[in-house]
């Protein structure tokens, strides 16, 4: 039977016991050299101080790492014995952007933020990281030259930091595997592969094999130290239907959906990692929206640990919600929304399984909206304080392009 490391490099559990050792050490040397002065004045320092560094030190000198060095067969790795729940105050960091990782931990240390989202498998459908991996090398996905190019350090040094690494994973958006595995796509009416507007293709939802390359990737991501996955574009294109696609009439968009995050759900849940999944605002609210897109708000609660819906204010229509410009009322439109997904949630048994909300807030403006509403301090707390009076606890924040406005993230 193949013999697993649990490697303390990948765990949180390491750092925090190694913080608590290097705290007891520190005290024992100081009982240690306070003793020694003590006895040193009685005359007892010469038989005694021995007997003392024995006691002292010997439930501090075991090595962290022997410590942690756990092995287990393969049919018994207990990777939960690393999974520590967080509270999350979030930001993305495009794959381009983490390699200059210390400016993002100063940000974190100066403002409360406590997680990093990271591309795993980008926009595109490659994976933002080196790995040898033949499951994913032969599916193509591996870049010569990857955007990141220390993985490994980077996780490590979140974890000195008590950050939280969350593994962000573009899921059936994929140009990538087409170009060798055409037939695993989405197909139009004519049987060609589907492209929308902007040339972006889709990975079979309904295609199972697709469900176990996803399923690949996220463990390549836990296996460098990611924490959560979180599924992003685990959806149908908009432009998608019974008129422009070819669908399995088996099973609906959402029916399908659903299945998939249940699917990967209970793979995942012996590796000890959360899982969670981004969706859109409009279908807590809109049934049609729900069907269009494949995302039933209250089933997918189900099967997740936490549910992250994209309810940036600038993204709402006119009039939602009763407020004329939802761009220019953030704090309205984050309150309202969470206080009706509550009401979703609700609606499940409380013997099943209800995903934490999490919501996606913007940290960006857009200059087409009108009236005009550059987003800042103000409008980055307002948000946060929808959040909090809607009585969630957790939020990440959304700019494309990993720029943040540092004095409207400070929640310490």
């Amino acid at each position: 039977m193949k013999k697993y490391k649990i490697r303390p490099s990948n765990s949180y559990y390491y750092y925090k016991k190694r913080k608590m050792m290097n705290k007891r050490l520190y005290a024992a040397v100081f009982i240690l050299g306070f003793a020694a002065v003590a006895l040193f004045a009685t005359g007892r320092f010469k038989t005694s101080i021995v007997e003392i560094f024995n006691i002292t030190f010997s439930r501090t000198n075991q090595s962290p790492d022997a410590a942690q060095a756990v092995y287990f067969n393969g049919s018994q790795i207990k990777y939960d014995l690393y999974r520590l729940p967080k509270v999350v105050k979030g930001i993305y960091i495009p794959a381009t952007k983490i390699n200059d990782y210390e400016r993002y931990i100063t940000l974190a240390k100066d403002t409360g933020i406590n997680a990093f989202v990271i591309d795993v498998k980008n926009d595109r459908g490659y994976l933002t990281f080196d790995s040898d991996n033949p499951n994913l090398t032969k599916m193509g996905v591996v870049l010569e030259k990857p955007p990141i190019q220390d993985i490994k350090t980077i996780i490590n040094r979140m974890y000195e930091e008590d950050i939280y690494p969350i593994a962000r994973i573009v899921t059936f958006k994929d140009n990538v595997i087409g170009e060798r595995f055409p037939d695993r796509l989405i197909r139009d009416k004519q049987g060609n592969i589907y492209k929308n507007k902007a040339d972006d293709m889709w990975l079979n939802p309904y295609d199972k094999r697709n469900w176990d390359y996803i399923l690949e990737v996220c463990k390549e991501a836990i296996q460098n130290g990611f924490k959560e996955i979180q599924f992003d574009y685990v959806r149908f294109h908009e432009s998608m239907n019974e008129n422009t696609v070819i669908l399995d009439t088996s099973l609906s968009k959402t029916e399908v959906i659903t299945a998939f995050t249940k699917y990967m759900y209970e793979q995942l849940k012996d590796y000890g990692v959360y899982v969670s999944a981004d969706v859109f605002g409009a279908i807590i609210t809109s049934q049609v929206d729900s069907d269009i897109v494949g995302q039933d708000f209250k089933e997918l609660s189900k099967y997740l640990d936490y549910i992250c819906p994209m309810v940036y204010p600038s993204h709402y229509a006119k009039g939602t919600f009763g407020i004329e410009y939802p761009h220019l009322d953030a704090y309205g439109i984050i309150l309202r929304s969470m206080e009706f997904a509550q009401d979703e949630i609700k609606k499940i048994p409380r013997q099943q399984r209800r995903a934490i909300i999490r919501p996606w807030l913007q940290d960006f403006t857009m200059s087409n909206l009108k009236p005009y509403q550059p987003y800042g301090q103000k409008q980055i707390q307002d948000q946060i304080k929808g959040t909090y009076d809607a009585g969630l606890q957790e939020w990440i924040f959304w700019n494309a392009a990993g720029k943040y406005t540092e004095t409207g993230l400070d929640d310490k």
